[in-house]
């Protein structure tokens, strides 16, 4: 069963319907002079150039107009053999427009091609530039259009979407290589030492928060000749004592043993992560079980919600989005893609390289759109359409073709009369 669009184009238009009382007067004309001639021909001889004129434009505006007729309905209603051409070709037609857009328009060469002299990049970097306050038409409705999309997606449901996605893509990812590759650049990089020695005031400040627990545990762990001596308490002042020193020389002597030692087990670690198999197979195991914790998902949940509400307050105020440092920081790329041809010629190119691949993949799907598009539609809507986009110079035909016709009338008079 096909289906009507609601609304449907009206071929009624002022120049076409204009065009076709002329088309038609011009043929009535002719007719009438045809008849006029006719009846005073006998008295005046000078008529009969009249009558062949008119004779011949009747007969070429009747089969101008029986051609125009027959593309889009049977003449007079008369179901004539090869008439109501489009109606009854339609769905070839939709299938040749949806083949003239995909091999014109929709593969990877032509789309590339079109694209060479479009500088996106370009349009970029002067977009970001763009003053403050300067409220641009492309702005307001580049900002209107990002705010209603990112306000009319499901929340819950493109949220899911996007923790399952960060989730894959992790569980993907094999992590231990790289906090390796990062560890070892850290260390031959000496950006390591910082935290060593913030490590180390960390310990020298438990230390002296806990030194009251310290004690206790050794006087709960001495035997009752030590408690009866009162040597226990000068252990705990030993171990507490040296416990403090040795936090005080590990972090005044880059070179003190403890400290070298802790330094290569950093290194055996950088490089167990990248080479060793049971190292990394822990790590794994490690980063499962803590993206499986519902905490994880809790703050990945979290980070959701506060990109998306930061995205759509900036859409609605593009203007304070561009101020502070990330304006700062936007402006700054704006700059770097005007006056950077390099940069600009790898964006140029990569979006061409993804259009292109866009057109390879989904014009396949377009195409189908298309043809199924016109095949949805009844035989009536083609016709309107397409007529009223063609009938102003459909009828000028009709009229060029009566009074050609006419000529031709005057030229095969005039050879028989020599």
């Amino acid at each position: 069963m096909t289906r009507r669009p609601l609304s449907r184009f009206n071929p009624a238009q002022p120049g076409a319907a204009g065009m076709k009382v002329v088309a038609t007067g011009l043929l009535v004309v002719m007719a009438l002079l045809f008849v006029a001639a006719r009846a005073v021909e006998h008295a005046y001889p000078a008529a009969s150039w009249v009558k062949a004129f008119a004779e011949a434009g009747m007969v070429g505006g009747m089969a101008d107009w029986f051609a125009v007729t027959a593309l889009f309905r049977h003449p007079l209603g008369l179901p004539i053999p090869h008439t109501a051409i489009i109606p009854r070709n339609k769905d070839r037609i939709g299938e040749a427009l949806a083949n003239f857009l995909k091999e014109n328009f929709l593969i990877a060469p032509v789309v590339a091609r079109r694209m060479r002299n479009i500088d996106l990049a370009g349009a970029a970097g002067r977009f970001l530039q763009a003053p403050q306050g300067q409220e641009t038409r492309i702005r307001r409705g580049a900002s209107r259009l990002i705010g209603d999309l990112a306000e009319s997606l499901d929340d819950e449901r493109l949220g899911g979407l996007v923790k399952g996605a960060i989730s894959a893509r992790l569980k993907k990812m094999e992590v231990a290589p790289l906090l390796g590759h990062a560890l070892a650049s850290a260390i031959n990089e000496d950006r390591h030492v910082p935290l060593l020695e913030a490590a180390i005031r960390w310990m020298a400040r438990a230390l002296d928060a806990n030194e009251e627990l310290i004690r206790e545990m050794v006087h709960k762990r001495a035997n009752w000749v030590l408690k009866l001596a009162g040597i226990d308490g000068r252990i705990a002042d030993s171990i507490v004592d040296g416990l403090k020193k040795l936090t005080i020389e590990m972090g005044t002597d880059p070179a003190h043993p403890v400290r070298v030692r802790v330094e290569a087990a950093l290194v055996q670690l950088a490089n167990d992560l990248q080479t060793n198999a049971d190292t990394r197979a822990r790590v794994e195991t490690m980063k499962d079980d803590l993206l499986a914790n519902r905490s994880v998902g809790l703050w990945i949940d979290t980070m959701w919600q506060k990109g998306r509400a930061a995205i759509i307050s900036a859409a609605r105020n593009p203007d304070a989005a561009m101020a502070g440092k990330m304006g700062e920081v936007l402006r700054s790329m704006g700059q770097s893609l005007e006056r950077d041809p390099g940069m600009r010629r790898s964006i140029n190119q990569f979006a061409r390289r993804a259009v292109a691949g866009m057109a390879a993949s989904y014009g396949g799907s377009i195409v189908k759109l298309v043809s199924e598009t016109v095949r949805g539609w009844d035989a009536r809507t083609v016709t309107d359409r397409l007529e009223g986009a063609v009938g102003r110079d459909l009828q000028y035909i009709r009229i060029n073709g009566t009074l050609v016709g006419g000529l031709v009338g005057l030229v095969l008079h005039l050879l028989d009369r020599l």
